[in-house]
């Protein structure tokens, strides 16, 4: 319901100033595919304020904010002199396709601005896969060693701190302000390419709706504003009169000063879930995919009333807390008594609307709501908890090294969209198609589960004729079904005959002499300079698998 056509998805691009690259978009994210839908930010402010019911006092609102919140642009410099910061990134990412080793250095450059508890909030794809932080404030010749103490990529966020009493010297911070009504005025403030001073676009806001987020591979609400949002751009504030109303970090390719802001209930609750838990806490999801109900035969089917409306169940992510509460084919009525139209969308300010599963992101991890439902021609209701959940197949694994196993030369990984988009651009249509399928659509059945390839042979006379088995999912370790890599990894290990046996997608079979395949191990590795035959996650997991054996 919530999907993007994939041209529109790779007009959509970060505004991080890269050296090597202006599009974070190569890495190609798409999801046009059917698939759960995805989870939303919480925030702290009341949805109900927005409701028809209301209209009349949030316009009045509007009409009053309107007289004194016309943004100047020569206030809004004044405030950011001594605020937005420039960031200075060394960044290198893994190579899936070689996960024991990592890509080229690279340097990249964005904004970010002071907030209250003297740090420095920042865009996400800003410091990403990050190795070196400096920061330099307006006026200031000299870089600042930062370091990264959260970082949010499913909203795009991060928050920077200096240690340095000097960098904080006549820097002052900027508040959060409110969710900017259609056509008030923005400026937004930020250190954009072609230039190495501050600099200033102003523009309005057009538009308020949930959009794809390129770099979390989410949609989440955002703000379109008619500003010029330019690479170097990110992590900038939105000033709108003396308070912040978004963070710049995206725009739309081919389009003119088509640009987005991350609006302040995200940011409010990427801050308020790390000030309470000391952490990111992530997004809450019902994971449900849903069928918009518009129309009347279908309607009839599921004998819905004159006066009902809502949205047909249509796909329930077994790790959901809904799953088992909810059931295929429900028609979701309301969520917290807020009625939800055929096309699933909810009441929202002024005469406008938004998608229902903005109602979720009003929730904290394990917070209650009651949903009503229509089921077989009957009302009931229902409490749920909401939880962030997580795909099958990660969208995104920035800021930690990949996991694989290496036995007889046979590269064993974790299926992710990374990975896959080591394709290229046009991963989508290179990639290989039944992976690029399972990524989009399967649902993980248990906690913990992933789907294990066999992602490449390292040439060798233990394994010759098995290359062609490359980019095959593994099944089963000597009968045994796996669960994931850990899973794959402790079998082999731990195998006490004689002969290894394991089953690949289309009854492929890989089988070796045990005791061989060990020494040929050793071998293949110092033949590739390859400096372990394990990723560094199960190297402390098989430690202390030993550990616990020895007690």
């Amino acid at each position: 319901m919530l999907s993007c056509s994939i041209r529109t998805l790779r007009r959509l691009k970060c505004c991080c100033n890269k050296r090597w690259s202006s599009l974070f978009l190569a890495k190609g994210y798409c999801f046009s595919k059917p698939k759960v839908v995805p989870s939303f930010c919480n925030t702290d402010i009341k949805f109900s304020r927005f409701y028809v019911g209301e209209r009349q006092s949030s316009l009045r609102q509007w009409q009053r904010r309107s007289l004194y919140t016309v943004t100047d642009t020569y206030e809004a410099i004044e405030l950011a002199l001594d605020s937005v910061i420039k960031i200075f990134t060394v960044s290198s990412s893994p190579n899936y396709f070689l996960p024991w080793q990592n890509k080229s250095q690279r340097e990249t450059m964005g904004s970010g601005f002071v907030i209250p508890g003297k740090k420095i909030l920042t865009n996400a794809h800003v410091v990403a896969d990050h190795t070196f932080v400096l920061v330099r404030k307006h006026g200031s010749p000299t870089k600042y060693r930062a370091e990264v103490q959260a970082v949010g990529h499913e909203c795009d966020l991060a928050i920077l701190v200096v240690e340095s009493p000097e960098f904080w010297e006549g820097m002052n911070f900027l508040e959060l302000g409110d969710i900017p009504f259609l056509q008030e005025a923005v400026a937004v403030v930020g250190y954009p390419q072609g230039g190495d001073n501050i600099s200033v676009t102003k523009g309005v806001v057009s538009r308020v709706e949930p959009t794809q987020y390129v770099h979390g591979a989410t949609q989440l609400m955002a703000i379109q504003i008619d500003a010029a949002i330019n690479p170097g751009n990110s992590g900038g504030p939105a000033i709108m009169g003396n308070k912040v109303a978004g963070v710049a970090f995206q725009n739309l390719s081919g389009a003119e000063n088509i640009g987005y802001i991350i609006p302040v209930p995200v940011i409010k609750h990427f801050i308020a879930g790390i000030e309470e838990s000391g952490k990111y806490m992530g997004f809450c999801s019902m994971g449900l995919s849903c069928q918009p109900t518009e129309n009347v035969q279908l309607r009839n089917h599921f004998k819905m009333q004159p006066h009902m409306t809502g949205v047909l169940v249509s796909k329930i992510n077994p790790l959901s807390d809904v799953y088992g509460v909810l059931k295929k084919d429900d028609i979701i009525l309301e969520f917290d008594g807020v009625p939800i139209a055929n096309d699933g969308t909810v009441p929202f300010r002024n005469r406008e609307r938004i998608t229902f599963d903005h109602l979720v992101s009003m929730k904290k991890p394990n917070e209650t709501a009651l949903v009503k439902v229509l089921r077989n021609g009957e009302e009931h209701a229902f409490t749920i908890t909401l939880q962030p959940l997580q795909l099958l197949v990660p969208v995104h694994q920035f800021d930690k090294l990949p996991s694989y196993y290496i036995f007889a030369g046979l590269v064993f990984v974790p299926l992710t969209q990374p990975y896959l988009h080591e394709y290229g651009e046009d991963w989508y249509n290179t990639s290989p198609r039944r992976l690029c399928e399972r990524a989009l659509r399967e649902l993980p059945k248990r906690a913990g589960e992933q789907l294990v390839i066999l992602s490449q042979v390292l040439m060798d006379d233990i394994n010759a004729g098995y290359e062609r088995l490359a980019e095959l999912q593994v099944k089963k370790v000597n009968g045994i079904e796996i669960k994931n890599l850990k899973h794959l990894c402790q079998l082999v290990e731990n195998c006490s005959r004689e002969s290894l046996r394991i089953d690949l997608d289309d009854d492929r079979v890989v089988a070796l002499n045990y005791e061989s395949a060990r020494i040929a191990t050793s071998r293949i590795l110092e033949r590739h300079r390859i400096p372990s035959l394990m990723s560094i996650d199960l190297v402390s997991e098989q430690n202390s698998l030993l550990m616990d054996s020895a007690e």
